[in-house]
């Protein structure tokens, strides 16, 4: 019921996920009058599929995080973090306000023990494979245990998905070790005396896509900052590319002829596409899609929670904490 563009987006990118996942249920927690309206006339098969859940409240983009822990109890959100704790969902996707979607996360479904803070994880276009990059703003402050701790969820996290060893990097204004806040100094000399992830270093922002890292680990303030940054880039680039190749009747024949160029750098490079981030240290699976997502970017984020759901995820990275302690002592940083 939240986000920017509410139900009005988010039900139709549901009956296109729908459509291309046969295997997929989807239930809309909110209010069944607006979410009834924007549904046409399905047919048997998929109205089997999706299901409405009410819920009277909704929790606004701009409500104090700390206030809906005590107010709307009835609020769609909380109502989707109760489902995914009692079972009866595998998971939640929202575009809710992000502070409260934490903040609800933390005391519905509970920190998986020995993480303080859970943190937000999303995938980047980079050469030769994905980045993948957190905190995005769950967390403005940090210190620097916190940020070993989003090191070691995010090195795991991607050894579960297959990625051997990963390489994880603190995001910095520079690489020597004199450089950066006080926070992230410490983050560094904690994690280079740390033997569970392969650190190799800081790395600053015009490297992170230069298949320097696989983790990149930063507080939420700055991550959200880059994201977005990144973001507000491609699109520039995107509209600049199409005014350029526009101009001359010779420029559009040539966008003629490298048509798949065009539409590959197009679809590798759209915001939309990588929409949809995974919190990192619930218990539970929960993936937040941008406020302002249209239709296609929610369905990205609804395909990332099928796949997240797919590799149970959440459930294998708390295992992986439990067994803490002995992956201290037996898993190497990386290869020298």
């Amino acid at each position: 019921m939240s986000g920017d563009l509410g139900p009005r987006v988010i039900v139709p990118a549901c009956l296109a996920a729908l459509r291309r996942n046969p295997s997929l249920e989807i239930v809309l927690v909110g209010n069944p009058d607006s979410i009834s309206t924007l549904l046409p006339t399905l047919p048997g098969p998929l109205a089997g599929r999706l299901h409405i859940h009410p819920a009277s409240e909704v929790v606004l983009m701009d409500d104090p995080p700390a206030q809906m822990l005590r107010g709307k109890p009835d609020s769609s959100m909380r109502v989707t973090l109760q489902l995914v704790r009692d079972g009866q969902v595998n998971g939640c996707v929202s575009s809710g306000n992000t502070g409260a979607l934490m903040a609800l996360s933390r005391h519905v479904l509970k920190v998986i023990p020995g993480i303080d803070r859970p943190a937000i994880m999303t995938a980047l276009p980079a050469r030769d494979g994905p980045v993948y990059l957190l905190d995005l703003g769950a967390n403005v402050d940090t210190t620097a245990d916190q940020l070993v701790q989003f090191a070691l969820m995010g090195s795991l996290a991607l050894e579960l998905t297959g990625v051997v060893q990963p390489r994880v990097a603190l995001l910095n204004i520079g690489i020597e070790s004199i450089k950066g806040s006080q926070q992230v100094r410490q983050a560094g000399v904690l994690l280079e005396q740390s033997d569970f992830v392969c650190y190799t270093g800081y790395i600053e922002a015009d490297a992170v896509f230069a298949n320097q890292a696989d983790v990149v680990v930063c507080d939420g303030f700055v991550g959200n900052v880059l994201l977005k940054t990144v973001e507000g880039v491609a699109r520039l680039m995107g509209g600049q590319m199409r005014e350029e190749a526009g101009r001359t009747l010779w420029r559009r024949l040539l966008v003629g002829l490298n048509r798949g160029l065009w539409h590959g750098l197009a679809r590798n490079w759209s915001p939309d596409r990588y929409n949809g981030a995974v919190l990192l240290g619930v218990n539970g699976l929960v993936v937040k899609s941008h406020g302002a997502a249209g239709e296609r970017a929610f369905l990205a984020a609804l395909e990332q929670a099928v796949q997240i759901a797919g590799e149970d995820l959440p459930s294998r990275l708390a295992q992986r904490f439990g067994q803490l302690p002995e992956v201290l002592r037996q898993t190497p940083g990386c290869d020298s």
